[in-house]
């Protein structure tokens, strides 16, 4: 199976257009019909319906291995990039939204910026699976992100990249004021399953919430889309469901209780590839 073959695939599933895809992939549509055409008479198997363009059940499982392949691929390619090309005077960091938030963050930027003054920085934020896939691929130079972890456990694995524990915070439930569970000194995290919470994925996915917790339930009474943390407390203090913080995210006149079963941490992680000695990335992680 070709390489090439197997990302148009991917393009043109991801888009759901022949001609998108051959836009974005800089190949006329004809040449992408082809290529399609070419791998599913490799795999002896329809992988795309055409009108509309959706994969096909055989197609749906090829991409659950696409993705990781192509990733992997770009990931290699970009680390033989790192230990071949000159160190650039720039530093892409990549930042989940709680991670940005964090001390050590701040303080290891500044340093570095003082050792190296004319270093050209730039920040970005993302969730953090996007932020992990961008530094895989070489378009970030590293990355701090966050997550619900076991004490003294690395966050869902991001290979083929290293990761290195910054910090590690207890977590609290965010409960609006005078809820009957406000006066506990602390919380199973299975005693609230049924309870109403919010969805913040790019925040406190609930996903992460199910898994440590080892048990079906915490349902989405309210989804929030955005990366405030402010904006999500005060939907949890107005009522409108629970959510689980850092306790470092919580203000001090905000109502909550910390967990303690199962026993979890907010965990912050750098992540990178191959840091070359004397880079910025590598002096980065130094600092952190």
């Amino acid at each position: 199976m070709e390489t090439q073959l197997l990302r148009t695939f991917a393009t043109v599933a991801r888009l759901a257009s022949f001609s998108a895809a051959a836009g974005e992939l800089g190949y006329t549509q004809a040449a992408v019909s082809q290529q399609i055409a070419a791998l599913e008479t490799d795999l002896k198997v329809q992988l795309l319906h055409r009108r509309p363009v959706t994969p096909t059940e055989a197609g749906a499982r090829l991409l659950e291995h696409a993705a990781p392949i192509l990733l992997r691929l770009d990931a290699a390619r970009a680390d033989v990039a790192r230990l071949t090309q000159t160190p650039a005077a720039t530093l892409t960091f990549g930042l989940t939204p709680l991670a940005a938030a964090t001390s050590a963050m701040a303080a290891a930027v500044a340093a570095l910026r003082q050792q190296m003054p004319r270093l050209d920085v730039t920040v970005q934020i993302a969730p953090r699976m996007q932020t992990a896939t961008a530094v895989a691929r070489g378009t970030l130079d590293v990355a701090l992100v966050d997550g619900l972890a076991a004490p003294n456990d690395l966050l869902t694995p991001f290979p083929p990249l290293a990761a290195i524990g910054v910090t590690e915070t207890p977590v609290a439930v965010v409960l609006p004021g005078g809820h009957p569970l406000a006066a506990r000194d602390a919380l199973r995290l299975t005693d609230l399953a049924d309870a109403r919470w919010i969805e913040a994925p790019d925040i406190a996915p609930l996903s992460d919430i199910r898994r440590l917790a080892g048990v079906e339930g915490f349902r989405p009474a309210l989804h929030y889309t955005g990366t405030d943390t402010r904006t999500l407390i005060a939907l949890a203090t107005a009522g409108q469901g629970l959510t689980l913080l850092p306790g470092t995210a919580i203000p001090e006149a905000v109502t909550a209780v910390a967990v303690t079963t199962p026993p979890l941490a907010h965990r912050v992680e750098l992540i990178h590839g191959t840091l070359r000695k004397g880079s910025p990335p590598a002096l980065l992680a130094s600092l952190l």
